[in-house]
């Protein structure tokens, strides 16, 4: 609940900046008076919906997440490039490895085959 709150609060904290928006938006509609607790609902109603949306997409274990390196060693053939790893994904999670495998793209491309054939679907970051 106290996570809520917070995202809420910090949802809260655009409605400064969205009132004048809303405020002084050319042709909109509606009688005089104060804009400023429709935006404040409207704010709080979206932290209602993106709290779960916003949890879903980042502690899901149906979301896989990716770490890439501009500059890193690759694990397999040792090639200093861009370099990439597999976190979590369905089926699959090596966020706390103590030892983390960086590989290049053609290598990792080669581990994700592997992996698939194990029966972990991954979607491939771009080539």
């Amino acid at each position: 609940m106290v996570k809520f709150l917070l995202y809420a609060l910090r949802w809260q904290l655009s409605t400064p900046i969205l009132w004048p928006i809303v405020h002084y938006w050319p042709g909109r509609t509606g009688g005089g008076g104060s804009d400023l607790l429709p935006v404040a609902v409207a704010n709080f109603v979206g932290a209602c919906i993106f709290f779960w949306v916003d949890r879903f997409i980042f502690k899901s274990r149906a979301v896989e997440s990716w770490e890439f390196l501009a500059k890193g060693s690759c694990h397999d053939c040792g090639r200093s490039d861009y370099v990439r790893r597999l976190v979590a994904a369905p089926g699959y999670d090596k966020a706390n490895d103590p030892h983390p495998e960086y590989r290049c793209r053609e290598c990792s491309q080669r581990k994700l085959q592997e992996l698939e054939r194990r029966g972990i679907r991954t979607l491939r970051p771009g080539s």
